[in-house]
């Protein structure tokens, strides 16, 4: 290079999808993000205890995590603690388990069968409903003409009625312009749930009516008897409203 060629060469930026990639590529961390899917705050503490690792791995972790833009974090004294760094993360992390393969994993007792079952029906992704549960919501919506499918998902006019004379405000974009209707591709049914304002709006209305209520220190949800009344003047059909049999995990 001569130069004339150096004092015009220049930088710009472009989208390193490798070096995202590579902080999931680990399970640990991979297994921190899903975790934080449930929208809380987590201390390294919680983290360590949950993905099973050593304090100190976990910090090594999370200072990854962070540096790459995927969490966020807090000090509260000398505590510290971090959540997603928003709900496009989140969706992001939700689409991206939805194209993963999947692999094997053990299920020793009766109790993990239970939970995963109750999981894969209904379970918060951040701020909206997902699951089997959240992909029936979506796909009733649409068979009613409450959305449609045109360039992207749209709520229609009679949606937005809808959501009017359910009670729910002003389910428009945010003040940080998240997108009004977006969809996740459910990893347990690879499928869409609705996710974006909308969707965040309908799960905070269905939690303060107590339609459908958390399950302590879990992101799974189930549906109440308002709910199930709720729900079914919406469309869904029963088996929608409830997890499926148990599987009986062997040797149990």
């Amino acid at each position: 290079m001569n130069r004339r060629d150096a004092d015009h060469e220049s930088t710009a930026e472009t989208p390193d999808l490798a070096a995202l990639a590579a902080l999931l590529a680990d399970r640990t961390r991979a297994a921190i993000c899903i975790a934080l899917l449930d929208g809380g705050s987590w201390s390294a503490g919680e983290l360590a205890e949950y993905a099973a690792v050593a304090r100190s791995t976990t910090t090594e972790h999370l200072n990854l995590l962070v540096a790459g833009g995927l969490l966020t974090e807090e000090r509260q004294g000398r505590r510290r603690y971090v959540r997603l760094a928003g709900p496009d993360t989140a969706e992001t992390l939700e689409n991206l388990a939805g194209l993963a393969p999947y692999r094997q994993v053990p299920v020793r007792s009766l109790v993990e069968a239970n939970h995963r079952r109750a999981l894969h029906h209904a379970r918060t992704c951040y701020d909206h409903i997902a699951g089997a549960l959240g992909v029936a919501i979506a796909e009733t919506m649409t068979e009613r003409g409450l959305l449609v499918r045109e360039y992207g998902l749209m709520l229609t006019r009679d949606g937005a009625s809808w959501l009017a004379d359910l009670g729910i405000p002003d389910a428009g974009p945010s003040a940080a312009h998240r997108a009004h209707v977006r969809t996740c591709l459910d990893w347990t049914v690879r499928r869409q749930h609705l996710s974006g304002a909308v969707g965040a709006a309908l799960c905070r209305h269905a939690l303060d009516q107590r339609w459908i209520v958390k399950v302590a220190s879990t992101r799974i949800i189930t549906v109440t008897e308002a709910g199930r009344a709720a729900f079914r003047h919406l469309g869904l059909a029963e088996s929608a409203l409830s997890p499926s049999l148990t599987l009986v995990p062997p040797g149990v």
